[in-house]
């Protein structure tokens, strides 16, 4: 059954191409949704997809890429509402 997962991810994360490494994991984990910084310095994830691709995803999200500095991830995790087509990197919220 696909779940949802809701991550919010802190620390040195914006400007460090983290949408990017999020967008391409995702893309290749086959999951759904959408990756986005926020205004705060923050970025935001919402993925959608099978347990274990998600958890692949967060345990990259808790890593980020080469340059970033990931303090912490905030996750919630959710029933899949089936929204998504893709996975894309939206505008800053």
């Amino acid at each position: 059954m696909p779940e949802r997962l809701h991550a919010f991810i802190l620390g040195d994360v914006q400007g460090v191409s983290f949408r990017w490494f999020v967008g391409k994991e995702a893309m290749r984990l086959g999951l759904r949704g959408w990756v986005r910084n926020r205004r705060d310095g923050r970025v935001e994830v919402l993925a959608e997809g099978e347990r274990p691709s998600l958890t692949v995803l967060l345990e990259g999200l808790r890593r980020g890429p080469r340059f970033a500095r990931v303090e912490g991830v905030d996750v919630d995790w959710t029933e899949a509402s089936g929204e998504f087509s893709d996975f894309r990197i939206v505008p800053t919220a």
